[in-house]
């Protein structure tokens, strides 16, 4: 029944978030706002609190399930500070391009501990750096939807791990390099439709009301090729490079704190025999 759950809350979460992109392509008529950061500024709000109220459902969900879900909570808020940390550092001296160091994190999260881990640690991230570096804006609901889908996809790297050969060590680092890496591109993909409907523009790449899928997928292909691309490839090399590099320490890392978890306790015959007594002699 909890799966059945868990699988229904991030269905309706990424239902939502689909939603959120792309309603604007089906109203009659888009205002353009002046500039991006104006684009959504009047449903952010809205979007950001549901957002984090479908988080805050997830993470009461898992702490009631078992003991294990509440030591898992206690390490994801862990990750999500070391990450908002790494996201502060980004800030206060800027990579090249589109470079993160917060992806990698996500990634290897999401594929050790599952997609709901995954998905919180990507969302949360987002959420934290965004209040401690001060990029709170009408974007944020959109990068925690895309950031929290990088993690909730993860674990689709461990069936091509296990077609590759096992789960040896370096194979498990090299798909996920290369995930973290076309997640570098996608990102920025799906973050470029939070504001492109609201953008002006020459036709070749803006949208409009009225186009068609066909012509507003090849207008956006041209926009995302002229203004992103480059961007974004540096976001690709350096999710990738971090993973090639670090990924085999966090992945034993991980999975040592995981393997800790995954314990129950059970009282010894010893125990079981002097409990009796002890309830009879007090």
């Amino acid at each position: 029944m909890h799966r059945i759950v868990s699988i229904a809350t991030y269905t309706v979460t990424t239902a939502v978030g689909i939603a959120a992109f792309l309603y604007p392509f089906w109203l009659p008529e888009v205002v353009n706002a002046p500039n991006a950061t104006q684009a959504h500024a009047g449903d952010s709000a809205l979007i950001l609190t549901m957002l984090v109220g479908i988080c805050f459902v997830v993470l009461l969900l898992e702490a009631q399930r078992e003991a294990v879900s509440a030591k898992a909570i206690a390490l994801l808020g862990v990750l999500v500070a070391l990450n908002a940390t790494l996201r502060f550092v980004e800030v206060a001296v800027p990579g090249p391009g589109g470079f993160s160091p917060i992806f990698p994190l996500i990634v290897v999260a999401g594929y050790v501990f599952g997609g709901g881990f995954g998905f919180l640690m990507g969302g949360l991230t987002l959420l934290v750096s965004a209040l401690v570096t001060g990029s709170v804006g009408p974007w944020l609901p959109y990068q925690m939807f895309t950031a929290g889908w990088i993690g909730l996809s993860a674990p689709l790297c461990r069936p091509v791990v296990r077609m590759l050969g096992g789960n040896h060590e370096r194979t498990e680092v090299w798909v996920l390099a290369v995930f973290g890496g076309y997640w570098g591109l996608l990102y920025g993909a799906i973050m470029n439709i939070w504001f492109w409907p609201y953008a002006v523009g020459s036709a070749q790449m803006y949208w409009e009301p009225g186009a068609g899928i066909g012509a507003t997928l090849q207008r956006y292909a041209v926009f995302y090729a002229v203004t992103s691309l480059l961007w974004d490839l540096a976001r690709l090399a350096g999710n990738f490079a971090l993973i090639a590099v670090t990924g085999g320490a966090v992945l034993r890392v991980l999975r040592r704190f995981r393997n800790r978890f995954a314990f129950n306790y059970q009282p010894g015959a010893h125990e079981a025999k002097a409990e009796p007594s002890r309830l009879v002699t007090g």
